[in-house]
């Protein structure tokens, strides 16, 4: 019998001027960005949490605070890659990844791929086990209005 885990992860930030939008470690051009203590990347985020989250392991905010500033504008990438050193020390691995990116705007569908290579390569999978959709709110709530990004992850892994 095999070990799986689900996890579950939601992140939302808001936009600001005057900050790079940052999506799956692609820098994304627009006008705005999401504003955060690191480099506030909404989709990278909610696939730490629910990564963590599968592993039975703290949430982000506990591993990586934003009151602590040696994590002021860090990569959620690089984070992304302490996140499976944690991973990795549990004895789990990832089975695959299932992420939603909601937002109005910009449109995203070009810099997908580069997203997913990103987010494989800093937990060292195949590319083919990381999806990474994206859907607008039909102008409804803070995503639809344009004032904030969100995302949603579902990861399946496999513990030893």
């Amino acid at each position: 019998m095999t070990n799986l885990r689900v996890g579950h992860g939601y992140d939302v930030h808001r936009l600001v001027e005057g900050r790079p939008l940052i999506l799956g470690g692609v820098t994304v051009p627009y006008e705005k960005g999401l504003l955060g203590h690191s480099d506030a990347d909404v989709l990278t985020h909610a696939v730490m949490d629910a990564l963590l989250g599968a592993a039975g392991l703290p949430d982000i905010g506990s591993l990586f605070p934003d009151n602590d500033k040696a994590f002021l504008n860090i990569s959620s990438i690089y984070l992304l890659q302490q996140v499976a050193q944690k991973l990795q020390q549990s004895g789990v691995q990832v089975v695959n990844i299932d992420a939603t990116l909601i937002a109005q705007a910009p449109k995203v569908a070009p810099y997908r791929p580069a997203m997913r290579q990103n987010i494989a390569a800093a937990l060292g999978i195949d590319v083919a086990l990381v999806g990474v959709k994206a859907t607008t709110e039909e102008h409804l709530g803070f995503t639809g209005d344009g004032s904030g990004m969100a995302a949603h992850a579902v990861v399946l892994v496999e513990k030893e």
